[in-house]
């Protein structure tokens, strides 16, 4: 019977021929997921049989993988600020780059009692890590989506992750929102219309109403900033991740609807990737 090193060493070589990337990483967490165990621990049981009703599972698994079903929905669940999180294709895969933004927003000091608005939730790992991280501050957040099927994930993850100090709201952008926060954090969709085609087959597995912002990519974030001031508290903040060589647009057209500060900062590979700014007083 196959042992976990030779259904590692294979399953890597069949991943592999399909181009997926990091295929023999992607095989340790599809066989650790199949078994129930830490990732870790499939190197201290190298040479442990599988059984055949695992790998039957592992075989179905590997070759949706193959086709392009991203990692994160066949796990089922994605960690992100020390949270796990169900995942699926009702919203976006979290992004490391969102993790590194809100680890950005937990540096920063916030009022007591602080009022967040999450919008454009997705999933809620956004808004959902505030409410947990800032709980013991009595933060409340506003978690709210256009997309009602990822306003529902959001709720589910947090009932399981017992998160209470959050609210919900269906709402296009501002259309439904009536109240101003101190904080209002946003990862809007920022990908030009054109570049569908250049998107990895995981990606495009994502719900295009999370991904493609216009033609250009920046009209949902300028629609965005033309009305974000209107619901900050003074003196509120925005905190807005967008794409690749976007920042100079989105800077000049925070400045222009009442903010000051308005600052970018580069993300860990050393790209322009999140605008803070303050509410002009």
């Amino acid at each position: 019977m196959a042992t976990i090193l030779d259904t590692l060493k294979k399953g890597t070589e069949y991943l592999e021929k399909y181009y997926v990337e990091d295929a023999r990483l992607n095989m340790e967490h599809l066989i650790a997921h199949v078994l129930k165990v830490n990732r870790m621990q499939l190197y201290v049981d190298f040479d442990k049989a599988l059984t055949e009703p695992a790998l039957v599972s592992l075989r179905d698994l590997t070759k949706r993988r193959s086709k392009g079903e991203p990692l994160q929905h066949l796990l089922g669940t994605v960690e992100f600020c020390e949270l796990e999180f169900q995942v699926d294709g009702r919203a976006l895969i979290p992004r490391p780059e969102t993790e590194e933004l809100v680890h950005l927003l937990l540096q920063k000091e916030w009022p007591a009692n602080a009022r967040i608005l999450d919008l454009g939730c997705g999933s809620g790992v956004i808004g959902l890590s505030l409410a947990h991280h800032l709980a013991e501050k009595g933060a409340h957040v506003v978690l709210s989506d256009v997309s009602a099927d990822a306003l529902a994930l959001a709720k589910e993850n947090a009932v399981s992750l017992q998160i209470s100090n959050v609210e919900w709201v269906e709402s296009d952008l501002f259309s439904a929102i009536d109240s101003q926060f101190d904080l209002i954090v946003a990862n809007l969709p920022y990908i030009p219309n054109s570049e569908q085609t250049e998107l990895s087959r995981e990606v495009q597995r994502d719900p295009a109403l999370a991904l493609y912002g216009g033609e250009l990519g920046t009209e949902i974030m300028t629609r965005f900033l033309e009305a974000a001031s209107g619901h900050l508290l003074n003196p509120g903040q925005i905190a807005l991740e967008y794409g690749i060589e976007q920042h100079d647009t989105l800077k000049k057209q925070a400045e222009d609807h009442a903010f000051e500060p308005v600052t970018t900062r580069k993300d860990l590979n050393g790209i322009e990737r999140f605008l803070f700014a303050t509410k002009a007083v």
